[in-house]
């Protein structure tokens, strides 16, 4: 059985807790920030778990972590 190629993108978006949930980092964080509050580019710093939804479909793209 030949081994399964870790996708380099996901590996880059995502972190596997020692629990096995998803982190990720908040979208809308690259620029723009003059428009935006200072409230929510606080709360845009933040990580977040990724839904149980899509779960399975990331963890199918990072094999080894």
């Amino acid at each position: 059985m030949p081994k399964v190629k870790t996708h380099k993108g996901a590996k880059k978006r995502f972190k596997i807790t020692g629990t096995g949930k998803i982190k990720k980092h908040s979208p809308y964080t690259g620029h723009l920030f003059t428009s935006k509050s200072s409230k929510r580019k606080r709360n845009l710093r933040k990580s977040s778990v990724v839904d149980k939804t899509d779960e399975k479909r990331i963890k199918k793209l990072l094999p080894y972590s």
